[in-house]
């Protein structure tokens, strides 16, 4: 996909990729230049670890945006189609 960057430097993301990539208003991205290549990627979700008995649990340390069901049913899409590559 081919998109443009206006006079002020922003750049609008297609709405396929961020569908695709879950990727809602206001979500913190990591910009970076590495080698020549422009990349963008949702910042990583703040965990603390906590024992719960016998497991060790990740806990989000702010606010969690709600899981949606048609990320779900994506997310269970792509695992089963790998289920047979991998």
């Amino acid at each position: 996909m081919v998109t443009t960057m206006d006079q002020t430097g922003r750049l609008v993301i297609p709405s396929q990729i961020r569908r695709e990539a879950s990727l809602q208003p206001g979500t913190p991205l990591d910009v970076r230049w590495r080698d020549g290549v422009l990349e963008i990627e949702p910042q990583p979700l703040p965990v603390v670890l906590q024992r719960k008995g016998r497991l060790l649990v990740a806990t989000p340390t702010g606010r969690v945006p709600v899981l949606r069901t048609a990320t779900v049913e994506r997310t269970r899409r792509d695992l089963s189609g790998r289920r047979g590559r991998d």
